[in-house]
């Protein structure tokens, strides 16, 4: 067994707990079943697929909590002092870490980030920057800065209304009539980006985003007799009015497809093989909701739709009728993982379907039948089996993993990630996207364990080791560290690294290798061989996306966002920071493979597809037929 798997152990050992402390996941009976918010359950999603938020400190050898967002308690921060608590309390390591992170972003130079100060206020300022009446403030990054991070501290409805009085406000005389049209040519500059950032989520929003640009334009159109400089800037914005109110033919056409492929038992070879898109709210899917006895009804319904309105379809399918006592009122929607764990979700939650696990199926019940909720019984059982990775190359295997993770690192829009840690469920934009990253991490790394432990023969689970190791070899070549630390991950977890006659069958220079990725993968001194290695990178590349996201809520967790009612912007432009480093990671297209041979084809289906076993229990026994603890 490779050495350095004592931390992992003993985290993924509490892992059939983490969720229950996160409030996301109880078991037992209608008193626990009250479930967690989205904020609390995203955060488990997170735990699940970060497994090293304990490090080891290298003076004492005692390991220590970073940052955990399933803790019962969080950590006990330094309370603020003043309106500008600026950064958060970081040993020098991880202070050194923190700055490689930000300034590799290289878009913070040349500015300062603006002092506290209220909500409204920092618009007009960025308002004054946009004309050059701020001297020593970098306007495009201030402008930058805002714009990723207003959510946070700004309601968009009041920023709407903000750049609307400004528009109408006129300058007074001594500023000269230049003076009126360049405040107002600045507020459509600053509108103008606020469009382009959020274009795609404000699509979704239909009439409720529309009416912004709709009545900034009508005031822009009364002021061109007395402004005619702003001519191009009206035309520009009833171009927008156009782009928001009309879809484009690519996006109704985009409507008119089937209904997309987001669960694995309602994915069609077909549909898997196609490019995957982003996920919006409107979109229909398809969900297969079950009863307490495993038979199922299939719904269709908006991704975003409230959980009260998948149940007003459940009950419409099942033919419940209104003067049928008890019944329609009564049914709840819970979530039930392959290791029994249940969520109960409350009428009002909203896109339920992405914060699914991998193998976590909805149940409609009575909260009498919460304790009867059993998970399926193609969840509980396996059949030991050769593997379909014997046929296929770890060339082809790991160049589809690439191709996919990059697909699905595309979809997700930047400011999700924002949205992710600074709202949870109270979000306007819901992060869809990256929590579909998020489970494809989580699945991948059960992908390796379940291959493995479902190999009977010792020679080709030494095989699949191999292949396992090269895999990750080449996804860490093509710069997805995604796939490559899931990987090693999954190798990594004890019901696979307890297999020692497996191992000890490795030849040396493959564990030589995987103890090399163990060292990437290794958390102490935060994550400084992971950091260091991504710093080294150049565009295209697939970050370990948790991580981020990791960083994010520590940022988030460590300083105050607002003292009183002053907003403490530093803050904001590290957020930003951090956001635009997301941003060059993609800032050249990977190649994309377009291969259409049988075989290619057959890869790509199965690694779209995979199939995998996700109860931990069920792992270590599987392991355990394998090799028993006696050999």
């Amino acid at each position: 067994m490779p050495a350095g798997m004592k931390p992992l152990e003993k985290f993924l050992k509490k892992q059939t707990t983490a969720l229950t402390r996160a409030g996301g996941f109880v078991g037992g009976g209608a008193d626990k079943a009250s479930g967690g918010t989205g904020a609390s359950r995203r955060r488990a999603s997170l735990s699940r697929v970060v497994p090293f938020f304990r490090e080891t400190s290298p003076e004492s050898g005692q390991p220590r909590e970073v940052f955990s967002p399933d803790s019962e308690d969080p950590p006990s921060w330094p309370s603020a002092t003043g309106p500008d608590v600026r950064s958060p309390s970081l040993s020098s390591d991880e202070q050194s870490s923190e700055a490689s992170l930000i300034t590799e972003s290289g878009g913070g130079g040349g500015g300062t980030p603006l002092p506290p100060d209220t909500p409204d206020n920092l618009t007009l300022t960025l308002l004054d920057s946009a004309v050059g009446k701020r001297s020593g403030v970098c306007t495009e990054t201030l402008l930058d800065d805002f714009m990723l991070t207003h959510p946070i501290f700004l309601a968009a409805d009041r920023f709407q209304q903000v750049l609307l009085q400004q528009f109408r406000t006129e300058g007074g005389e001594a500023e000269g009539a230049m003076d009126g049209a360049e405040r107002k040519q600045a507020v459509l500059n600053v509108a103008f980006r606020y469009l382009d950032t959020y274009r795609e989520l404000l699509q979704e929003e239909g009439e409720r985003s529309n009416s912004f640009p709709k009545e900034l334009y009508l005031c822009a159109v009364q002021e061109l007799s007395r402004y005619p400089e702003l001519v191009e800037d009206v035309l520009k914005l009833q171009r927008w009015t156009e782009i928001l109110h009309t879809p484009s033919d690519e996006e109704k056409e985009s409507k008119k497809k089937q209904v997309r492929p987001l669960f694995r038992h309602f994915r069609r070879i077909d549909a898997c093989l196609q490019p995957r898109e982003a996920f919006r709210g409107s979109d229909e899917i398809f969900c297969r909701v079950y009863t307490p006895d495993h038979s199922y009804v299939t719904i269709r319904s908006r991704l975003s739709c409230r959980v009260g309105e998948i149940l007003a379809l459940v009950r419409e399918k099942l033919q419940y009728s209104e003067d049928q006592p008890g019944l329609p009122g009564n049914l709840v929607l819970v979530a039930v993982t392959s290791a029994g764990e249940k969520a109960v979700f409350r009428p009002s939650d909203e896109a339920v379907f992405t914060t699914l696990g991998v193998n976590t199926h909805l149940f409609a019940c009575e909260p009498t039948e919460l304790d009867s909720l059993l998970p399926l019984p193609e969840e509980i059982h396996w059949t030991p089996g050769d593997s379909k990775l014997h046929d296929m190359s770890a060339e082809e295997v790991a160049n589809q993993l690439v191709v996919f993770d990059w697909e699905l690192f595309s979809c997700v829009h930047e400011v999700e990630f924002v949205c992710y840690v600074f709202h949870g469920e109270q979000s306007r934009w819901r992060p869809l996207n990256l929590e579909l990253v998020l489970q494809r991490c989580s699945e991948v790394q059960h992908w390796v364990a379940t291959e493995i432990l479902q190999c009977q023969s010792l020679p080709k689970r030494v095989q699949l080791l191999r292949k396992f190791i090269k895999i990750a070899a080449l996804c860490k070549q093509q710069q997805d560290l995604l796939s490559f630390l899931a990987v090693v991950l999954g190798l990594d977890n004890p019901a696979v690294s307890r297999l020692r006659l497996t191992w000890e069958g490795l030849p040396g220079k493959f564990r030589k290798q995987f103890q090399q990725f163990e060292g990437i993968a290794d958390p102490s001194r935060n994550h400084k061989s992971y950091r260091d290695l991504i710093t080294s990178l150049r565009p295209p590349l697939i970050p370990f996306t948790p991580l981020l996201l990791k960083d994010l809520t520590f940022l988030h967790e460590s300083c105050k966002t607002f003292h009183g009612e002053l907003v403490n912007f530093e803050k904001m432009h590290k957020v930003a920071d951090m956001v635009r480093i997301i941003r060059r990671y993609r800032s050249s297209q990977l190649a994309m493979d377009t291969e259409t041979s049988p075989s290619h084809l057959q890869t790509k289906a199965y690694v779209r597809q995979l199939q995998v076993i996700d109860n931990q229990n069920l792992l270590f026994d599987m392991s355990c037929k394998l090799e028993p603890k006696d050999t």
